[in-house]
């Protein structure tokens, strides 16, 4: 599957890198590295998938002009328009040309990630209490000083939407509306930490997200009914771990597993390969995952701006 790079930036790099000779072109405004200014200057016939890489209020222009010329479409994540309307015009249009538009949300394919769907599939766990994620890295500063990405919801949209998609991948649908605890402007015109929470789900989820850690993180704990799931750190990062706590009873220290994952990060390419074999097997497009995603932050960020 030939392909182009639309957005020659840090992920931009990535997907380049991970396409190899597939990637017959890039293309950046502004990087000089890139072959074309524009995804106009390329004909067509030489790609079959676009990879798109670009600012929030860049990516519908450019999935439209892909949705005319029958490309199909990786978009770094999250999907954002000017409204949900505008998701579902797009939607539509994709789907009646045939070609796929997916949304990009690489830690599906961490390998703890991956084992804690499996337990929970399993229901090993019995009746789930409680999901506490934390995601947090250091890039406070490098906002700052970016024109495009210190604006709007800020660490919300950037971080928020993996852990939306990350529990979405773990529980299913997911009851009740997300709930704002908190969110800070400490260092940044846009929000640099924020709070959310899902109270009547099940299992009741909260999710923490911050731009302020000055060593990356990330950790997510499990409760339930037999045991615990934990998951430390994220493999870009260099080692991650997974464990599982099997309650004792009537209480005691859980018999314990652990895993580590200490060999380089295998999402990049695993997602790719995904991304080629919907492809390759006509899966049509389906924004509903993306719309809840976008509806659910959205709230979040309206009532922000009421408080």
């Amino acid at each position: 599957m030939r392909v182009l790079v639309v957005g020659l930036g840090i992920q931009g790099y990535k997907r380049k890198e991970v396409a190899g000779t597939e990637c017959v072109a890039t293309i950046d405004p502004a990087n000089l590295d890139a072959d074309y200014r524009h995804i106009s200057e390329i004909s067509p016939a030489e790609y079959e998938g676009v990879l798109i890489c670009v600012p929030d209020e860049e990516k519908i222009n450019l999935i439209r002009f892909c949705i005319k010329n029958k490309k199909h479409v990786l978009v770094e994540k999250p999907l954002w328009g000017a409204s949900k309307a505008e998701l579902a015009e797009v939607e539509a249009l994709a789907y009646e040309a045939g070609i796929l538009i997916y949304t990009a949300y690489n830690h599906r394919f961490e390998p703890s990630f991956i084992k804690m769907k499996t337990l929970l599939e399993s229901e090993a766990l019995g009746e789930l209490y409680t999901c506490r994620i934390f995601y947090g890295n250091g890039t406070a500063r490098l906002v700052r000083g970016s024109v495009w990405k210190d604006k709007g919801s800020g660490v919300l949209i950037d971080l928020g939407s993996h852990l939306l998609d990350s529990i979405k991948y773990w529980f299913g649908d997911i009851k009740g509306k997300l709930e704002l605890i908190s969110m800070n402007n400490f260092e940044n015109q846009s929000p640099d930490h924020a709070v959310v929470l899902f109270q009547n789900s099940t299992p009741r989820i909260e999710l923490e997200m911050t731009l302020l850690s000055w060593k990356n993180y990330f950790s997510c704990d499990i409760f339930a009914e037999y045991g615990s799931a934990h998951i430390k750190s994220l493999c870009k990062w260099g080692t991650a771990e997974f464990s599982i706590h099997r309650r004792v009873l009537p209480s005691g220290p859980p018999m314990e597993e652990n895993y580590k994952f200490d060999k380089g990060d295998p999402t990049w390419m695993l997602e790719y390969e995904h991304f080629k074999f919907l492809c390759s097997t006509g899966v049509i497009t389906n924004f509903s995952h993306d719309l809840w995603i976008y509806n659910e932050l959205k709230r979040i960020e309206t009532s922000a701006l009421k408080k």
